[in-house]
């Protein structure tokens, strides 16, 4: 069933012959066989839709969508970005797409991929290595192929609003990163610290109204604490009895003020 890559001309067989689950897609009217994806690239893929898909430009992405990129080709990459919806069973058109490239790759029927995708008007075909060093190959229709590596970001103009880390593609700790800072953003922030700050003046507000204006000592070591608490920030039991016998309100404040946008107990005690 699969495509040999030598062969010419249109073969017999249409993207609307097709049904959902299938496994198969149509290159030039040839059946391409679908196979599983390997144990390499079955993780990557699903932490590489995340980052995508929580890129706050986009507005929509899928995995193993079909894509009607001609009437006898049909391509279902492993992620596809901005795809375009139609009335029919498959999408026309995506932007930017991405193919994991594990053990057992069809290399020509790869290559085939990209030059089908380019004449469709896909931008952007990402090609994530994951056998020998880790890389991606980015295919940018007009453009020769660049590799990127680990340690650099790749852009997509029009398409992504961050760069996206080459390691989001595949390391589990980096992909989670990358999208918490997309979902952030989303939802208004600039990043974590503008969340912790915050909740900082919210929780200043929050102990304002309960007490603390009142000057007392107990509200501000409560604030204090709970400040502490919701940056993260480990505190050691010295502290904590520093904090409980403390009863000089200037310095009691002083510690409230460096909780502001502090990520560590060294930045609020000074020691």
């Amino acid at each position: 069933m699969s495509k040999a890559h030598w062969q010419s001309g249109t073969g017999p067989f249409r993207a609307d012959q097709v049904r959902s689950g299938d496994p198969y897609e149509v290159s030039q009217g040839h059946p391409v066989v679908c196979a599983p994806t390997g144990q390499d690239g079955a993780g990557p893929n699903g932490l590489g839709f995340a980052v995508l898909d929580s890129d706050p430009a986009v507005k929509r992405a899928g995995v193993d969508a079909g894509i009607e990129l001609a009437p006898h080709t049909l391509r279902a990459p492993d992620i596809a970005v901005d795809f375009t919806p139609s009335e029919g069973t498959w999408a026309t058109h995506a932007l930017l797409v991405v193919e994991y490239a594990g053990k057992g790759q069809d290399e020509g029927d790869l290559q085939d991929k990209i030059r089908e995708f380019h004449a469709a008007g896909t931008r952007f075909v990402w090609v994530v290595r994951l056998v020998g060093a880790r890389r991606v190959e980015v295919h940018e229709a007009g453009a020769p192929m660049r590799a990127v590596l680990p340690g650099q970001t790749l852009t997509a103009p029009g398409i992504l609003q961050n760069a996206v880390p080459v390691e989001a593609l595949f390391d589990r700790d980096v992909a989670h990163e990358a999208t918490l800072a997309n979902l952030l953003q989303r939802k208004g922030y600039r990043d974590l610290d503008a969340v912790r700050v915050e909740g900082i003046e919210k929780g200043i507000e929050k102990g304002v109204e309960k007490g603390i204006a009142e000057g007392t000592l107990t509200s501000r070591r409560a604030v204090l604490l709970m400040l502490l608490e919701s940056a993260n920030i480990t505190v050691s039991d010295g502290d904590r009895e520093a904090i409980a016998h403390c009863v000089d309100l200037a310095q009691l404040d002083e510690w409230l003020r460096r909780t502001r946008g502090a990520t560590t107990r060294d930045e609020v005690f000074g020691r």
